[in-house]
Order: structure tokens, then C-alpha cells, then sequence
């Protein structure tokens, strides 16, 4: 199993003809990703060879949704074009739309989320690499031979870098599914919206948590866990060190006082049960841990 991302799913790239798209699409095509179709009505029509697969170009989503049956689309857009990019989408009343583009204007976001949800289309990011579900598909810029092996974690993350490393470090063990949600102050699909479905995958046996310093998700994250989650949870907080009143990396992660800081944060999920590393390294180690626990647990 995986969370809104399989092998079934059919994968549509807007803005595949562009440098970012046409270098990803064969990324994600080499790492088994069911790559139906590219948008670009300026191209409808063509198609584009990568390797042994040629994929044709249409000139909207909704026509490569009827000449294909996707029900994913990746968007490689430029800024000024992604807001017009996922209403499209939503507009075809797509699935999932996976928004990879970084930069996107705040008020672009808000609107574009808020016309997705009331269209039944999920959104993944803006400002993130997208998702994976080892050995059926890859949504994104994730680098599928970090984490070549399916397996029983599942992980949100906040942060593109650390999902790659804790992805890296736990290579051996494997994951269900992994989602890098991105961390712009405004994001689709968040950590409450993976932790609910992580909780009703059947394969997903434990789940990891990434969060950093700015804003709240991370407090209403543990306030879910002690609600509704029974699986183990393994957290890391990016930015222990991070100076007051400054912006460190992605536009949503900013402190103010004490609310939004990495001990506040570590606090809060240590409070309803989360262990959580100091480093990612150790953060690996405390998932390892509580897994063999679990399973020597379970063979007694």
C-alpha cells in the first residue's frame, strides 16, 4: 500500500517541455512513474521521446485527463503561470496536483488552494519535491535511488533536504510512502492531512515527522497524534539554532518570541508521546530503535 500516490496512478506533467520538466519527467519515468501525458497548449500535439517512451503533448489538462484517464499532474510552471496552472487542474477535477514550483506569490497560493479544495483536487506544496511511494511511483524531484526499497515507514516532511536524508539514512528499512508537503506559509496537503492517511494504511507501521521553526503545524500535528493517532511517531525539528525574527530558508519559517521555535515544538510532540531526534541522524536511530522494540514486542 501508499498514501495518494501508487503504481495505478497516471501521471500528467504541465510544463513538461520546459528544461525542469523534461529533466524530471525522465527521472520520474526511470523510476517506473506511469508518465501519461505533458501540457502545454503552445506544443499540443507532439510528443516527446525519452528513451524508449515517447509522450505525447496536450494542450490542456482536461484533454490529457479524457485521452488518458491521469489522475495525477505535476506542475513545473513558472511563478507567474502555476496559479492559472492548478486551477486548470482543478478545474479538470484531477486528483492530486503535486506544485513543485518554489517562489509562488502568497496570494497566488491562497487562491489557488482554496479553488482546489472546493473542486476535490488535493494540492502537494507549492515549494516542495513531491512524494514517493518506493518500487510504484514517484510525483516530484525526489531522487528515487535514495530510497529505491519499499518498506512499512511513512514520512511528512516540511523540508525537501531531510526528507532526502532521513530518506538516505533509512534506505535499508524502507517506506510506505514519502511526502515532502513544502514550507511555504501556505501549503495544500499537510502534516494532519498525511498522519490521518499514514494511520489507515495497513502497510505504513510506523511514521516519521519533519517540522520547522515558524508558525503552528506542527503543535495542531501533535494535538492530532494524541487524538487519533495509534502507530508510533519519530519526529525531527529543523532549527534549534535559528536567530529570533528571522526568515531561515523557506518563507514559512519564522519566530516570534517563543511561539514557532523548535523547543516549542519539540514540547509539544513530546507531550503526547513523539520521541524526537536532535539531529537527523539520531532521529533515524530512534526510528530503528522503536521498530525493533515493536517487532520483538509482537514476536513474544
Amino acid at each position: 500500500m501508499a498514501i495518494f500516490l501508487t503504481k495505478e496512478s497516471k501521471v500528467l506533467v504541465q510544463g513538461m517541455t520546459g528544461g525542469e520538466g523534461m529533466k524530471h519527467t525522465r527521472r520520474m519515468l526511470a523510476a517506473g512513474t506511469d508518465i501519461v501525458g505533458g501540457v502545454n497548449p503552445r506544443k499540443a500535439g507532439r510528443t516527446v521521446d525519452f528513451d524508449d517512451r515517447a509522450v505525447p503533448v496536450f494542450g490542456s489538462v482536461s484533454e490529457g485527463m479524457a485521452a488518458t484517464g491521469a489522475d495525477v499532474t505535476v506542475v513545473f510552471v513558472p511563478p507567474p503561470f502555476a496559479k492559472a496552472a492548478v486551477i486548470e487542474a482543478a478545474d479538470a477535477r484531477i486528483g492530486l496536483a503535486v506544485v513543485i514550483t518554489e517562489g509562488i506569490p502568497v496570494h497566488d497560493a491562497v487562491a489557488f488552494q482554496a479553488y482546489a479544495k472546493k473542486r476535490g483536487t488535493r494540492v502537494v506544496g507549492p515549494n516542495c519535491p513531491g512524494l514517493i511511494s518506493p518500487g510504484q511511483s514517484n510525483a516530484g524531484i525526489i531522487p528515487a535511488d535514495i530510497a529505491a526499497k519499499p518498506g512499512r515507514i511513512g514520512l511528512v516532511s516540511k523540508s525537501g533536504t531531510l526528507t532526502y536524508q532521513l530518506m538516505y539514512e533509512l534506505r535499508e528499512t524502507g517506506f510506505s510512502s514519502a511526502v515532502g508537503i513544502g514550507g511555504d506559509p501556505v501549503v495544500g496537503t499537510t502534516h494532519i492531512d498525511c498522519l490521518a492517511a499514514f494511520e489507515d494504511d495497513p502497510d505504513t507501521e510506523l511514521i516519521v515527522l519533519i517540522g520547522e521553526i515558524g508558525g503552528d503545524a506542527e503543535e495542531r500535528a501533535a494535538a492530532y497524534i494524541a487524538e487519533r493517532v495509534t502507530k508510533p511517531v519519530i519526529g525531527y525539528i529543523a532549527g534549534f539554532t535559528a536567530p529570533e525574527g528571522k526568515t531561515m530558508g523557506h518563507a514559512g519559517a519564522i519566530v516570534s518570541g517563543s511561539s514557532g521555535t523548535a523547543e516549542a515544538k519539540k514540547k509539544a510532540l513530546e507531550a503526547v508521546g513523539v520521541r524526537v531526534g536532535s539531529t537527523p541522524s539520531e532521529t533515524a536511530r530512534l526510528v530503528l530503535d522503536r521498530l525493533a522494540t515493536s517487532r520483538d514486542v509482537a514476536h513474544n
